[in-house]
């Protein structure tokens, strides 16, 4: 999802869904502002339906001769409709449930939304440029009408009005006599309203910091939570929490029935005059949050710019440049150890992994009868590994453009050897720690601290064979890594089949040549933990040697592959 794209399926085909207006949307809004300023014969008023139409314009637009582009928003536009469908059904069917437990899935599934609402936009900012005031800056309108109109665009797609839909069944659920159907209604588009509203209001207020980069650093760091709270269920349920749901649905109701969501779902199961009341609380909310909105927006539109005020440098030294000799294995090593400490792209897959690895020990934990022993350790570990490991698969792609300086620089395969080698370095840095950590976590959770030994061993082992792997698959299946400021897209444009290809394989390779240490371990051999590192530091090195010898040959067509226009 470019900054200036409109909303349309990301070119990998997954489906993502984006939203963006750009420099037509800018220049179209001027255009009618100015005709308008001017008295001419043919001047219109730019309210909200100007947002939406240029907003249809951009999307149809930018699909426009481009085929996967078009199947691609084909697929979200599917996706979207079943999503919306079957939520609409499911929450219909709530009629067939006691009230009072229809009533709890009703307040839990209002919630959900509106905290997907308020959060999920974070995720996307710096895709969605209706989430970035700075891009509307120019717009000759004020704020009130510049929030209608971003209001507008905001529900402008298919995902909005599926999550729209979801929520509606509710009135078929739980709504009684023709009075609670129309309460009910009304509740269900404030409560749509609020969720609007509520995420441009915190993206709005936080759209200064999420320019910087350390604002971009909150937002990679978000994914963890994001991760543990999509697994927090199944860790309650494997807490031993599923002896009586129902309870546990009922005590998570009765916390949420306070909350502007648990408002709107008693409203429409009431349909009396407490139903009124809420429908006016919530007409209040909805209100009193646009009107801080508002103010959100006008102070973001006369506030400067912090992502481009300029920062201090420091000169300094990491420890691999005090303990190396100067030369190119040094230089490529600090280099990669500042991506990952300063660029929020190279930080998202470490963060990944440590809490994919967190979630698997603590839900392992909850499942342990006291029979699996090692495993519980162990299996965690190698997992870690593994997917530390891929994050390699693309080693040249974060270079972008800047990798021709190679080719002044590197005359000789040995050179490209090299400067892989730099790279696992860094990657080796700080993930020979982390795996320690993390195995000694999962050895802790498992109830022996002494297989903490046997896993760490292991884990180095993985993590060799991966970034043997990840060599290879860097100089044969290289893409472009877009400089965003969001920190979660992945590959250019036309470059997603490359990426996805890329980590599949990356992921096998891995887990076929892990196979040999991995499985005598997981069956009680735990000496074979000891060469498993020597395993490792072997695959390593072939595969450094091979990848080498590759890039040299292939020098143009990876320097083309990691400099695509994103």
């Amino acid at each position: 999802m470019a900054g200036r794209d409109p909303l349309v399926s990301a070119p990998d085909g997954t489906g993502r869904q984006e939203d963006g207006m750009g420099d037509g949307v800018s220049a179209g809004v001027r255009g009618d502002a100015v005709a308008k300023g001017a008295g001419g014969a043919g001047a219109v008023r730019v309210g909200p339906m100007v947002f939406v139409r240029l907003k249809l314009r951009l999307v149809a637009g930018n699909l426009s001769g481009s085929t996967q582009r078009l199947l691609g928003f084909v697929f979200t536009a599917i996706a979207a409709f079943v999503f919306g469908a079957l939520g609409f059904l499911l929450t219909a069917t709530l009629r067939l449930a006691p009230a009072g437990v229809a009533l709890d899935v009703a307040i839990v599934v209002f919630t959900v939304f509106l905290v997907g609402w308020a959060v999920v936009p974070l995720l996307a900012f710096g895709l969605d440029d209706t989430l970035d005031p700075s891009r509307l800056a120019l717009f000759p309108l004020g704020t009130g009408r510049l929030a209608a109109g971003m209001f507008a665009a905001s529900v402008t797609g298919v995902w909005p009005l599926a999550s729209l839909a979801v929520t509606a069944g509710a009135v078929v659920g739980l709504a009684t006599g023709i009075g609670g159907v129309i309460l009910g209604l009304v509740a269900v588009l404030l409560h749509f309203a609020l969720c609007v509203v509520l995420s441009r209001l915190i993206t709005t207020s936080l759209s200064g910091i999420l320019r910087t980069r350390r604002g971009r650093d909150v937002l990679a760091v978000s994914v963890i939570f994001f991760i543990l709270a999509a697994q927090l269920p199944n860790l309650l349920l494997n807490g031993g929490l599923a002896a009586d749901p129902m309870a546990v649905l009922h005590g998570l109701a009765s916390v949420l029935s306070w909350t502007p969501s648990g408002v709107a779902a008693r409203s429409i199961a009431d349909g009396g005059l407490l139903a009124v009341a809420g429908v006016v609380l919530l007409a209040a909310l909805v209100a009193g949050v646009g009107w801080l909105w508002i103010a959100a927006l006008r102070r973001a539109l006369v506030s400067s710019d912090a992502s481009t005020q300029g920062a201090s440098v420091r000169n300094s030294q990491g420890l691999l440049a005090r303990v190396l000799p100067d030369g190119p294995l040094a230089a490529v090593a600090g280099k990669e150890l500042k991506y990952a400490r300063r660029d929020p792209r190279g930080r998202v897959g470490w963060f990944a992994a440590v809490a994919v690895t967190g979630i698997m020990a603590f839900s392992m934990y909850g499942e342990n009868d006291g029979a699996a022993g090692s495993f519980l350790a162990i299996l965690p570990a190698c997992i870690g590994a593994l997917m530390i490991s891929i994050q390699g698969c693309n080693a040249f792609g974060i270079d972008g453009r800047s990798l021709w300086t190679n080719a002044v620089a590197y005359g000789t395969d040995r050179d490209w050897r090299t400067d892989i080698a730099g790279r696992h370095l860094a990657v080796a840095t700080i993930a020979v720690p982390l795996l320690l950590v993390l195995a000694t976590v999962a050895a802790l959770l498992a109830g022996n601290v002494t297989w903490a030994v046997p896993a760490t061993l292991t884990a180095w082992g993985v993590l060799g064979a991966g970034l043997g792997v990840g060599a290879l698959t860097s100089v044969l299946m290289p893409y472009t890594v877009p400089e965003r400021l969001n920190a979660f897209t992945g590959a250019a444009p036309g470059q997603g089949g490359i990426a996805f290809a890329g980590s599949f394989a990356a992921l096998i390779g891995t887990g076929l040549l892990a196979l040999p240490i991995v499985l005598p371990v997981l069956f009680g051999l735990t000496w074979v933990g000891v060469p498993a590192v020597a395993y490792g530091l072997l695959v390593s090195w072939g595969g450094r040697r091979a990848a080498g010898k590759i890039a040299f040959a292939r020098y143009p067509a990876l320097l083309k592959a990691t400099s695509a226009a994103t």
